[in-house]
């Protein structure tokens, strides 16, 4: 299985706590990320999780997150393909980014994208091609 987690996904460990969603969605990223170290899902990367953890401010969570790319199974750079497919995926609502992402991981083949993001998971059965999840609804039925 191939997974794709966005940027917000990514950040999940670093954000405040104190809410019972964003303490059980960074356990559920915490042990994908297991998964992926144990090699068993492949995870996708993107020029676009470097672009976009590239403007983060902090030091610590950039290094982190960077070194997620080694671990990549695939990465996909831009294209006009991708580009095209992104075009298409924001005319649900989504902004250009989060189309952008969505897009790289259909075009790697991905099953699974994983997000934290409101915006994204309201979005789910309007793009077809791809599975969209929360963390913590991938552990509710991950093979669904």
């Amino acid at each position: 299985m191939r997974l794709y987690l966005d940027n917000c996904c990514f950040n999940r460990p670093f954000d405040n706590q104190s809410q019972m969603r964003v303490r059980l969605e960074t356990e559920a990223k915490l042990a994908i990320q297991n998964e992926v170290r144990e090699g068993l899902v492949e995870l996708a990367w993107s020029y676009l999780l470097d672009y976009e953890n590239s403007a983060n401010p902090s030091e610590e969570r950039r290094e982190s997150i960077a070194r997620w790319r080694q671990l990549a199974a695939t990465d996909a750079v831009q294209s006009k393909a991708i580009l095209d497919l992104a075009r298409a995926i924001r005319q649900v609502g989504l902004r250009e980014l989060d189309a952008l992402h969505l897009a790289a991981a259909i075009s790697l083949e991905c099953d699974i994208f994983l997000t934290t993001d409101n915006g994204i998971l309201k979005r789910q059965g309007k793009i077809s091609g791809i599975r969209i999840l929360n963390p913590i609804d991938y552990y509710a039925n991950p093979n669904d």
